[in-house]
């Protein structure tokens, strides 16, 4: 199973639309084009086909994470 799959059934799963998808990206400060965003979810045989990298499938799920429960806080130092 490639990344290009994993993403397909994570954005059929949690039926996002490309705007849902670059909100995520742009919680992490990724952002790429709509146009490169649809050549990733083509089929493996179209000539505009683009493989999905490792990169962007983690900045999803980053970013999906930060979408849902919002940012991490930082632990505070203890005082030594």
């Amino acid at each position: 199973m490639t990344n290009n799959d994993i993403f397909k059934k994570l954005r059929v799963a949690l039926s996002f639309r490309d705007t849902d998808i670059l909100e995520c990206l742009k919680n992490v400060d990724f952002e790429i084009s709509k146009s490169e965003l649809s050549a990733i979810f083509r089929n493996e045989d179209h000539p505009n086909y683009q493989p999905c990298g490792d990169q962007l499938l983690r900045k999803f799920l980053d970013g999906l994470i930060i979408r849902n429960r919002g940012v991490m806080e930082k632990k505070s130092q203890p005082k030594t």
